[in-house]
């Protein structure tokens, strides 16, 4: 089975098996928003636990 290109792109899976993803919120119109808010949706975050068999799905795991 191939895996979702698309996914692949969005998310990554680190050495211990977890699936990390970037913060949504960071790529346009960040002349209003608060310094405080685009500080916080910088790095990386673990996937929820909701939506984590769904993206291992797609990503061939």
């Amino acid at each position: 089975m191939k895996s979702h290109t698309g996914m692949g792109k969005r998310v990554k899976v680190t050495g211990k098996g977890k699936i990390v993803r970037e913060q949504a919120g960071k790529r346009h119109l960040l002349e209003h928003k608060s310094s405080h808010v685009t500080r916080r949706m910088t790095g990386t975050v673990v996937v929820a636990k909701a939506d984590t068999a769904r993206v291992k799905k797609l990503l061939g795991r």
